[in-house]
């Protein structure tokens, strides 16, 4: 009886994620034009491929996807590195400083976002780099949230501590102890913020919208925008562009839960 509501637990969660996504892929193969359909629809009569072409003839998309991939090739990496810096320095401190810092991480943390649109606004525009790609990956020089170092933070504390004393004892410098000790053990939490960052500058749509004002440099989110404005009724159309924009992170899921798993079991 109870793996049976287990696998029934397991059955509705899925149902509930899955849900919207097959629904998106769905009616983006519907004729283009048809407006979305008045009730459940599992696939649509007739089915056709053509809106992800037609996608492409309305708006390029490719440049979009570019600026995209290069916010989250800098962002991500730089990102994971600063977080587990941050957090390795977290716990190697003295409890009195730890408990300080986790304080002020869980502070900045309830601060809303809204809070910092305008002084990061006008910061970027007198240091003159609106309009270009920096605004987007700055936050990860500082870790992108607060949350990530302590994410970090809190699997570098479950290391026991006799490995950090006997790589004192060989003499191992911090930045030794981070990358030969601490950052291997902690590979979950690698991937885990890893995938986090990547969704979260993948679909990074305010920051965008605020500080890249031409097209020149905008991202994937701004692209699905501007298509909502040049086809407003066109929902096939609009749910294609969609589908395009969520794979990448799907994927990324994909291949993070994997290595997530792996590393899990071999540490």
């Amino acid at each position: 009886m109870r793996s049976l509501l287990r696998a029934a637990a397991i059955v509705a969660v899925c149902a509930l994620f899955l849900g919207p996504i097959v629904a998106l892929v769905m009616g983006s193969l519907r004729a283009p034009g048809l407006p979305p359909p008045d009730g459940l629809e599992l696939m649509p009569d007739p089915w056709t491929p053509e809106n992800y072409r037609t996608v492409f003839l309305f708006l390029p998309l490719w440049p979009y996807i570019a600026n995209s991939l290069l916010v989250v090739a800098i962002a991500v990496p730089v990102t994971v590195v600063v977080a587990s810096w941050a957090a390795f320095a977290v716990v190697t401190a003295s409890p009195r400083v730890r408990r300080a810092v986790v304080v002020a991480s869980a502070v900045a943390l309830m601060v809303p976002l809204s809070a910092l649109w305008v002084p990061r606004f006008a910061l970027y525009r007198t240091a003159g780099v609106t309009d270009t790609l920096v605004p987007l990956v700055a936050p990860a020089l500082m870790a992108t949230t607060p949350f990530y170092v302590l994410l970090f933070a809190l699997v570098y504390r479950r290391i026991p501590r006799s490995l950090f004393d006997a790589a004192v004892l060989e003499r191992l410098s911090p930045f030794q102890l981070w990358r030969r000790v601490a950052f291997p053990l902690g590979r979950p939490a690698t991937f885990a913020v890893a995938l986090l960052a990547f969704i979260f500058h993948w679909s990074n749509f305010l920051d965008p919208l605020l500080y890249l004002p031409t097209s020149g440099t905008a991202t994937l989110p701004l692209a699905l925008r501007e298509l909502q404005t040049l086809e407003p009724t066109n929902h096939p159309i609009l749910l294609a562009a969609s589908v395009i924009a969520t794979a990448p992170a799907i994927v990324a899921f994909f291949v993070a839960q994997r290595a997530f798993f792996t590393r899990t079991l071999d540490v």
